[in-house]
């Protein structure tokens, strides 16, 4: 009686592949290696379990880069958060869009309809555009991260980018800011065996390491 796990089915699009003999390029998570023509290096043969366990450890798929650490995406996170929210503010009352009241000398600020809708906007726009065009916010980009597409590496989509940003962002401006934070926040911490946030899940993207 064998004790070994059955091997994975045919059809599964995250298994590891040795690419047919004599065909270089290789996965986008590849670096290009000293002498090769084509760019990128062959991974080596799948072994052991699909999503890690051979010779890249918890690294889920050939060649790619070691997923991006968990409390470093949340303090990326804050970053967009804050450098977002302060020129959503800005904008909020310059537009009259922020409601105030003064009470004995003392102002208190309270968010509007319009406020959350131009909080909504600029958050999505924001994080859209910049994963569409290289996978990295900001604050992304100070922490060495950068959000691919799980299946080969590639930068997301538009269509991808806009579907990622409209999960993280519209529970955040509209209704539940700190309690869907935590959630999209925390998810990674737990997910396995990609550390994919909840909004990574219907975009198929996951957050790696670019140092």
């Amino acid at each position: 009686m064998t004790t070994e796990p059955p091997p994975p089915p045919e059809d599964d699009p995250f298994k590891k592949r040795q690419p047919p003999p004599g065909e270089g390029g290789g996965s986008p998570y590849d670096t290009p290696s000293e002498g090769s023509e084509g760019g990128g290096t062959t991974p080596p043969p799948y072994a052991g379990d699909p999503y890690g366990g051979g010779p890249y450890g918890n690294e889920p798929l050939a060649g790619m880069p070691p997923l991006g650490d968990s409390p470093k995406r949340v303090l990326a996170r804050l970053i967009d958060m804050i450098l977002v929210g302060a020129v959503s503010w800005l904008l909020a009352w310059a537009f009259g869009a922020t409601d105030y009241d003064t009470d004995g000398g003392t102002v208190e600020y309270s968010e509007s309809i319009g406020q959350s809708l131009i909080a909504a906007v600029l958050y999505v726009a924001y994080d859209t555009v910049l994963t569409a065009r290289d996978g990295q916010t900001l604050g992304k980009k100070l922490f060495n991260m950068r959000v691919a597409n799980l299946d080969d590496g590639s930068t997301p989509s538009w269509q991808n980018a806009l579907i990622r940003a409209l999960i993280l962002w519209l529970p955040f401006a509209f209704c539940c800011a700190c309690i869907w934070t935590a959630i999209t926040g925390g998810w990674s911490f737990f997910d396995k065996p990609y550390k994919q946030g909840l909004h990574d899940k219907p975009a198929k993207t996951v957050v790696v390491s670019t140092g």
